[in-house]
């Protein structure tokens, strides 16, 4: 992720942007530094230095399990109605440990009442039960589908789609959608 850059002047922004989006006109402009403050938020003694994990020597997070979870609240009286684990690392799900995954994607809910969720760096995709938590099916995905399902019917038939782009958290690229059928009255 790219930090904010909020001290930058326009002039700035302007330079910064016709280099990265190739605006000739705008590089072939002299270029005027700004005027320094003597604003104390300019004499800041710290910065940003971008966006940090604190990670294990072997690449996990390094805080205690469950590294990701999907909740469901009840938005008219705010309680949690239930509360589950989201995603595995294969080599840890091997040894019995059951210890979600960083996420980047949301939810869909059918009309019948099944949330499906990709998001997980394991490339899988999910259906649970609304209500319950209870995972109903997962399968694998060409590539992590790091976004947020549709929910789609044609004739009456429901269908679910998910991007499979991958390519974050270091994991596999994709450029696939993957479409299901929902079973129905017309199978």
């Amino acid at each position: 992720m790219m930090p904010a850059f909020k001290q930058l002047s326009d002039g700035e922004k302007t330079a910064l942007a016709s280099f990265i989006l190739d605006i000739k006109p705008e590089q072939d402009k002299k270029f005027i530094p700004p005027v320094k403050h003597e604003d104390p938020y300019w004499k800041m003694l710290y910065t940003a230095t971008g966006y940090n994990k604190f990670l294990t020597k072997d690449g996990y997070p390094a805080v205690m399990p469950p590294w990701g979870t999907l909740s469901a609240i009840n938005l008219n009286t705010g309680d949690l109605v239930w509360k589950d684990t989201l995603g595995d690392y294969p080599e840890l799900k091997a040894k019995g440990i059951h210890s979600g995954t960083e996420n980047y994607g949301g939810s869909a809910i059918t009309a019948g009442g099944l949330l499906f969720i990709a998001a997980t760096s394991d490339a899988k995709f999910r259906a649970f039960n609304k209500r319950t938590g209870e995972l109903l099916w997962e399968t694998s995905l060409p590539a992590g589908g790091f976004a947020t399902p549709s929910v789609y019917s044609v004739n009456g038939k429901e269908y679910v789609v998910i991007a499979c782009g991958g390519g974050k958290l270091k994991k596999k690229s994709g450029d696939a959608y993957v479409v299901f059928a929902l079973p129905g009255r017309n199978n």
